[in-house]
């Protein structure tokens, strides 16, 4: 059995404001590592995304979340100042706030320990398109070769 670090970068396409899930590239990622009990690291490297675990079988589910968060966090908000990149910037950094721009996932027997209905999502807070980049890191064991 030895140690190992695997990292990776993923960029993910967004079509503007919404959840897009990440599982199946997770999920692949670590099988491929030959990692077999660790743990996985997931982080986003922007200040108006961030990540969520959600269920995932409703898309309802999260079009509820996508919601809460606009009646939460409106693009309305008269005594916001940071609006250089227009009316969603400073929106868009409270919500990143209000959530996670990482997550540390349990790996046992090769895969990412998630419940039954659970998936990772990117949670892209601006209306406009965007490339976000999101770094994987997985240490752990791997078996003896």
């Amino acid at each position: 059995m030895s140690f190992s670090v695997v990292t990776r970068e993923l960029t993910v396409n967004t079509r503007g404001k919404g959840t897009y899930e990440l599982t199946r590239e997770l999920r692949g990622f670590v099988s491929a590592s030959g990692i077999r009990e660790g743990q996985l690291t997931v982080f986003v490297r922007h200040t108006s995304a961030s990540l969520v675990i959600m269920e995932n079988a409703d898309p309802e589910a999260r079009t509820d979340l996508h919601a809460f968060f606009d009646h939460l966090v409106p693009e309305t908000l008269p005594f916001l100042v940071h609006t250089y990149e227009g009316p969603d910037d400073s929106p868009s950094h409270l919500r990143m706030a209000l959530t996670r721009t990482s997550e540390v996932i349990p790996v046992q027997s090769g895969q990412p320990v998630l419940g039954t209905w659970q998936g990772v999502f990117l949670f892209e807070h601006r209306r406009a398109p965007h490339t976000r980049k999101v770094t994987l890191s997985l240490m752990g064991t791997t078996d003896p070769a």
